[in-house]
């Protein structure tokens, strides 16, 4: 029983047509499900991910118009790196970062990958890496992306986790999901110190944690521009319900199994108290929608299908900024 990589991390914006419009304009991701946020309808969760919506692809967004700036700090996620393929690959983002005016930093080098780091509009701290020769397949660029398909996203490649001390994240990680450290690299920020990277599966881009200890810091104010939380893969049901076994078994509170409709969850937080999912691989987002149709229409899960009027009219529009050059 394995964990086979990531599956999705959610985020928080503030501006869900903003939001829309440089995940799928400016990085060329497709809106593969536009849907809402199953525990508060009046607000959307947008699903960006590659042309299928292929789990391990998709970065997600809650719109919480009201969310003040994100503060910084330990007890959270702060980056999520997405992949790209070829040094030649980073080389034209970083080109057309430098036109649109996207806040970006050099490429550079981190656990013998080249990376490049930027800024979403709301100051979410992304990367692309490159996949080049990763074990873990990636997913498919979406063939109407504003990004020529040989240097499109091809899914997530690793979250960063900032904590105050790495033991009791680290022996969560190895003792109880089944990771392995698999080296590290220092880090280009603040104090001298080493990045771990842990990876579960195969590993490699699509399948790794990065683990940042940093005791210098506040913890962490969620806000926009911050992460929720990250998802892992399991394969099946069955493997699923193994895993909440297990995860209660090492002492670990969960939410017990939660129905999302696309996939089945368990939520629960790590000793550092960053929240972690294990999603199920299935059902999928075929599964209302034809996939030459993903993301055009709202897409609500049954419980909430009789309740679609109110909620339609409860929802801004996505169209609502001005094209980008």
């Amino acid at each position: 029983m394995q964990l086979t990589g990531l599956h999705h991390v959610s985020a928080l914006t503030a501006q869900a047509a903003n939001n829309f419009d440089f995940y799928t304009r400016v990085l060329g991701m497709r809106l593969v499900k536009k849907t809402v946020n199953q525990d508060d309808p009046s607000s959307y969760h947008l699903f960006y991910g590659d042309e299928h919506g292929n789990p391990g692809t998709e970065l997600t967004f809650f719109d919480i118009p009201q969310a003040a700036p994100l503060r910084p700090g330990v007890s959270s996620i702060s980056r999520i790196a997405l992949r790209v393929t070829g040094q030649d690959a980073l080389a034209w983002w970083a080109e057309r970062f430098a036109a649109l005016d996207v806040a970006h930093d050099a490429i550079t080098t981190e656990a013998d990958r080249h990376v490049l780091a930027f800024r979403d509009p709301e100051g979410q701290r992304l990367a692309l890496v490159d996949d080049t020769a990763a074990p873990l397949p990636g997913g498919v660029p979406w063939a109407r992306s504003s990004a020529p398909s040989a240097v499109g996203i091809r899914g997530l490649g690793a979250v960063t986790l900032t904590v105050r001390t790495i033991e009791p994240t680290a022996r969560v990680l190895t003792e109880v999901m089944g990771f392995s450290q698999r080296g590290g690299y220092a880090a280009s920020d603040g104090p001298q110190r080493e990045i771990a990277v842990f990876g579960t599966g195969v590993g490699g881009p699509g399948a790794e944690v990065h683990v940042d200890a940093r005791d210098d810091l506040a913890p962490e104010r969620l806000g926009r521009g911050g992460v929720h939380h990250v998802a892992f893969r399991v394969p099946t049901p069955e493997q699923h319900l193994e895993w909440l076994d297990r995860l209660e078994s090492a002492g670990l509170r969960t939410s017990g199994l939660v129905e999302r409709y696309y996939f089945r969850s368990i939520y629960f937080r790590e000793p550092n108290g960053i929240l972690f999912e294990l999603a199920t691989d299935g059902p999928g987002f075929l599964a209302d929608e034809d996939e030459a149709h993903l993301g055009e229409a709202l897409a609500l899960p049954p419980f909430l299908e009789p309740h679609r009027a109110a909620i339609e009219a409860s929802l801004r529009p996505l169209n609502t900024v001005a094209t980008r050059s």
